[in-house]
């Protein structure tokens, strides 16, 4: 079962992600936090698999949260869960660790697949923020195009860090030292003219139908 803190600052919304998940026996909902700092003090005394955190928060934002997070819970996954798509939040809630980026607009049915799914490991973002962070970062229409700079190792090291993985499952699945895997990346960013392997991530999930 996985574990589940509900960070937000509005007890409505806590209320309903309870109900909503409190319906699924594959989520345990271990408790609530009203921002960032709060959630920081509940992960100090009770173990959480998956955070659902708001972004606009008091005291402490989502998006700075995530960053402490990150660094104190590393195996902690973190959904960022807000009804903003602006692109100032979504860069830096993933530059500073997030694994999901999700509009409150979605239904329990695909939450709960979320949650499934960055649990396992997955980096996932609703579709209307993957093309919001896809257009941002490089013209979508000459992606075939610039993809096929890549050679064909850096072709399926791209699509693996397209499905979340990270450099030493990379390494296991191709057979490869987890510092080759590493010199790949780099000069798959380079050829790319990406920042980093998060902005890959993206554009792997964006370009999936059409390479």
């Amino acid at each position: 079962m996985i574990r589940v803190l509900i960070v937000d600052d509005q007890a409505l919304i806590r209320e309903g992600l309870n109900l909503m998940l409190d319906l699924y026996d594959v989520v345990r909902i271990v408790g609530e936090a009203n921002n960032g700092k709060e959630a920081i003090d509940f992960l100090e005394k009770e173990e959480v698999d998956v955070i659902l955190m708001d972004i606009r928060m008091p005291l402490m934002d989502g998006v700075e949260a995530t960053r402490v997070l990150e660094d104190k819970y590393p195996n902690t996954k973190i959904i960022i869960l807000t009804t903003f798509n602006e692109d100032e939040y979504i860069f830096e809630g993933l530059k500073n660790g997030a694994d999901g980026y999700v509009l409150k607009d979605v239904s329990s049915k695909e939450l709960v697949n979320i949650i499934k799914s960055v649990y396992d490991g997955d980096l996932f973002l609703h579709g209307d923020v993957a093309r919001t962070l896809a257009s941002a970062v490089i013209d979508k229409k000459d992606s075939k195009k610039v993809f096929h700079r890549l050679t064909p190792r850096e072709s399926e090291i791209a699509k693996l860090i397209g499905k979340g993985k990270s450099n030493k499952e990379i390494g296991e699945i191709l057979f490869i030292t987890e510092g080759t895997v590493k010199n790949h990346v780099t000069k798959i960013l380079d050829k790319l003219e990406l920042r980093d392997r998060t902005q890959l991530a993206l554009l792997m999930k964006e370009w999936k139908k059409d390479i």
